[in-house]
């Protein structure tokens, strides 16, 4: 039996997508975001269903995901790579088609010099300071970036995530400095920039969190469900301890279940004290320390042994359980274990 058994909705998926590209102007592309295998969750079966639903825009971390990515879905969508053109990814971005999102000098002389006539995008930093030419920078290779025709001209918000932040003006700001008056499609909006609104879309905007469910699209249509099955129940006496180092000490006679999954499931360490499992509409607190494949759980106020305990579902999302922990959804999703059995909900 697997560690655990996590069920992943793709119309949930392509109703977010829907969702947010509503949001924005017929004239702007809404593309996906599906790099980290789609945030944990699978990007072929993700892009799959995306591409059903008519986005034709994917966007990866690097040449090996796109090069998966197009073996999947075929020829038609256009696959961005995030990395850029890197050092040794030239056959792989030639025979995949795929268009890398060149984020230095360095960047631009390769690509320019390996394939020239291969489609390319361009990164700007307009405050991040990750990946993207600066101000000093584009305003010199401007002219002979531009020359050779990108398809796609990129930025990346920093601070979406908060409405209220002034930070994200300050790059918008920058993004027209840097680009008004070119003839080129641009993109500067994530999820966080899509709820921001039409000063932030240009001709693409490119969620990611948001289509798996995850804030800060607070509307989003919940995606992933975990369930982890119950090992062995046990009664204990008062004063007994339960996990390493028995940080948990029995107050009264009680019982407890193991439950199989842990921190090399993705859950983390951090979320104890204070984690409940759901043992159907009852909350359990898990009890001593999270271990590497089990949970210790007190249910001596259940009736019944349960068969298995929920983690994650439409009622404690991936949000609810990163906040737990001290952490972001995003570390939640991308840290979810290949022990568990997946099954999708709209795949074909």
């Amino acid at each position: 039996m697997p560690t655990g058994f996590l069920h992943i909705d793709l119309e949930a998926v392509a109703a977010n997508w829907a969702a947010l590209d509503a949001m924005s102007s017929s004239d702007c592309e809404t593309g996906a975001t599906v790099k980290a295998d789609a945030y944990g969750l699978g990007a072929v079966a993700v892009a799959g269903r995306l591409f059903r639903a008519g986005c034709r825009a994917f966007f990866v971390a690097s040449a090996d995901e796109g090069m998966a990515l197009r073996r999947a879905l075929g020829p038609e969508p256009r696959i961005y790579i995030y990395y850029g053109h890197m050092a040794g990814d030239t056959a792989t971005i030639d025979r995949a088609d795929l268009v890398p999102m060149l984020c230095s000098v360095d960047q631009i002389a390769r690509h320019l010099e390996a394939l020239p006539r291969r489609p390319f995008g361009i990164q700007l930093d307009t405050g991040m300071n990750r990946l993207g030419l600066k101000m000093s920078e584009w305003a010199a290779v401007a002219e002979l970036a531009l020359r050779a025709r990108p398809v796609l001209v990129t930025s990346h918000l920093a601070c979406s995530d908060d409405a209220a932040n002034p930070e994200n003006a300050r790059q918008l700001a920058r993004f027209h400095e840097m680009t008004d008056g070119i003839d080129v499609p641009r993109s500067l909006s994530a999820t966080g920039g899509t709820l921001l609104g039409g000063d932030y879309h240009f001709d693409m905007v490119r969620p990611g969190i948001g289509l798996y469910g995850g804030l800060p699209f607070s509307d989003a249509e919940p995606v992933v469900r975990l369930d982890l099955p119950v090992i062995a129940c046990f009664d204990i006496a008062e004063g007994e301890r339960v996990g390493y180092d028995g940080t948990w000490t029995a107050r009264t006679d009680t019982r407890i279940a193991t439950v199989a999954g842990g921190y090399a499931d993705g859950l983390f360490r951090a979320l104890q004290p204070g984690l409940d499992l759901m043992a159907g509409p009852v909350p359990c607190p898990a009890v001593g320390r999270v271990s590497m494949d089990l949970i210790g759980v007190d249910i001596g106020h259940l009736d019944a042994d349960p068969e298995t305990f929920r983690v994650l579902d439409a009622h404690r999302g991936v949000d609810a359980l990163a906040a737990q922990a001290g952490t972001i959804g995003y570390e939640v999703l991308t840290s979810l274990g290949g022990r568990y059995h997946r099954s999708y909900r709209g795949d074909e």
